[in-house]
């Protein structure tokens, strides 16, 4: 069970959404440091095209700095993620992340994972067949599965369904609909590029787990939409 099955859409929706978690053994400082070999982990990733990698600790490739004026967060920041800062930042041993926009990518990405045999557990965060393809790809066969009941209640249709897709990219919450839908609404108002909103969004997640090209395509999608 991840956090990110709460991420809100179809199975369709994460055609473009594959997150990879390593994660060290509880209590098993008798295994030795992990650290290196999650940091390995990150250094792999790279190989295979990230669009996002984190740690739970410390967040994603595009974080928050300081700045003198709130404008500024939208307006001036930079939009480009900053992957060796974190993958030099690596600490204490947490969860690590690492997301990927294509079949192609996770599925390579998963294989090369399995050939190193780090000592870490895996687990693929994406729909079901995504998943399934990415364990058949490695020639291995998953271990469990953890399934999201999805949102109760809220129709696939629903004149939000855009915003909720967005602030459930964080999977600790902290990207509020509040933000996502003034991101929207710039975007729509042309006060906005794409790029620099799902940047901002980026910015909150705590965990490392947004993905900056399923935002950018919904943040497209919600453009001729009426809220």
């Amino acid at each position: 069970m991840t956090n990110t099955l709460h991420r809100y859409g179809t199975a369709e929706s994460f055609k473009d959404d594959y997150v990879i978690f390593a994660l060290p053994a509880k209590g098993g400082a008798q295994q030795g440091d992990p650290k290196p070999a999650l940091k390995r982990f990150l250094e792999i990733a790279m190989e295979y095209n990230p669009v996002n990698i984190g740690d739970a600790m410390h967040g994603g490739a595009t974080r928050p700095t300081e700045h003198s004026h709130a404008l500024e967060h939208f307006a001036k920041r930079p939009t480009k993620p900053d992957f060796q800062q974190v993958i030099d930042g690596a600490g204490d041993p947490t969860t690590f992340s690492a997301v990927f926009a294509t079949k192609e990518d996770a599925e390579a990405f998963v294989t090369r994972i399995v050939e190193e045999d780090l000592g870490l557990s895996i687990n693929i965060s994406s729909s079901i067949a995504n998943a399934l393809g990415c364990c058949k790809a490695a020639g291995i066969t998953r271990h469990s599965v953890g399934y999201s009941l999805g949102f109760e209640g809220i129709q696939d249709n629903a004149p939000n369904r855009h915003v909720l897709s967005l602030s459930t990219m964080c999977g600790h919450g902290m990207i509020s609909q509040s933000l996502a839908k003034k991101m929207i609404d710039m975007v729509k108002e042309n006060r906005l590029s794409p790029d620099k909103a799902t940047a901002s969004l980026s910015r909150f997640c705590s965990c490392g787990i947004f993905n900056p090209v399923r935002a950018k395509r919904i943040i497209e999608e919600a453009r001729g939409k009426i809220f």
